[in-house]
């Protein structure tokens, strides 16, 4: 069989084919059928990942200097996370979803009806495809939202200035945020897959990838693993990229890809983090 014939066929057997996600869409759909049609799931799925997928990073701050290993890969060495920051950031995090989200999932449950689930699985393509736009449309949203609360001082004092209280950002400072914010963030990750007419599973894979990619740009750890270094020709930002934010604030204002910052010239190099983690050693 010629290589032609082996792609003409790995392409319609699984990645243009819904044969490779149907049988994990039908267990779902047969087994979880309630759970998955009620408004409050897509919150619970966000909420529980976001704890979950927090969990490692926490670990590597807490045990520190005892980890020597993990800790060569801190991007500002010298500036941990201390137990009462990490409280604060809990706290803020968890009062947001009690007062704001908690409410705002029994309105959604009271409001809408529950939605269908299609019998057919999106193809690997299709699912690959409604993530990937979702995050750069969800990249352009929050650029715009980003630099304009930067650069209106009356929006970055009221709504914004509290995700700006520690220059060294960690896992649990991700949604460290005004309620404002946690809520224009949630309100776009919620319709940009009804814009793009994703299908539940590509929605819902999209979810769990936008909450692990923000909190590894706040993990302040720079891994071989991360998913920038993943990612070539330096489009997607990273960590150390939005380290560099938190460092110098009028730069890097996009969340996760790096293009639009280097159009509008708001781009900073990592090579400013790298400077300021030779300086700490």
């Amino acid at each position: 069989m010629e290589c032609r014939d082996i792609i003409v066929d790995l392409w319609s057997s699984y990645i243009g084919s819904d044969a490779l996600l149907q049988p994990l869409w039908d267990r779902m759909r047969i087994n979880y059928r309630d759970y998955l049609r009620s408004p409050l799931f897509p919150i619970v799925l966000t909420v529980s990942s976001y704890f979950v997928l927090c969990l490692p990073f926490l670990v590597c701050d807490i045990m520190g200097d005892k980890w020597a290993w993990v800790q060569q890969f801190k991007i500002q060495p010298n500036r941990r996370p201390t137990a009462s920051m990490l409280l604060h950031c809990a706290g803020v995090t968890l009062y947001n979803h009690v007062f704001l989200v908690f409410p705002a999932s029994v309105a959604q449950w009271v409001w809408r009806p529950p939605v269908d689930l299609p019998d057919k699985a999106p193809s690997l393509l299709e699912l690959i495809a409604g993530v990937i736009g979702n995050l750069l449309l969800f990249d352009f949203q929050y650029f715009i939202w980003h630099l304009l609360h930067h650069k209106i001082c009356w929006l970055y004092v009221t709504f914004h200035a509290i995700h700006h209280k520690y220059s060294a950002p960690f896992a649990l400072a991700t949604q460290c945020l005004g309620g404002w914010e946690l809520v224009t963030v949630g309100f776009w990750t919620t319709l940009n897959p009804v814009i793009l007419r994703c299908h539940l599973l590509t929605t819902w894979a999209f979810m769990v990838l936008h909450v692990y990619v923000s909190i590894e740009d706040h993990c302040g750890y720079d891994f071989p693993w991360s998913t920038s270094r993943l990612i070539p020709f330096g489009i997607y930002g990273g960590p150390s990229k939005h380290d560099v934010h938190h460092q110098k604030p009028n730069s890097n204002f996009a969340p996760h890809f790096s293009h639009w910052d280097k159009i509008f010239g708001t781009h900073a190099d990592f090579s400013f983090s790298t400077a300021m983690k030779r300086k700490a050693l």
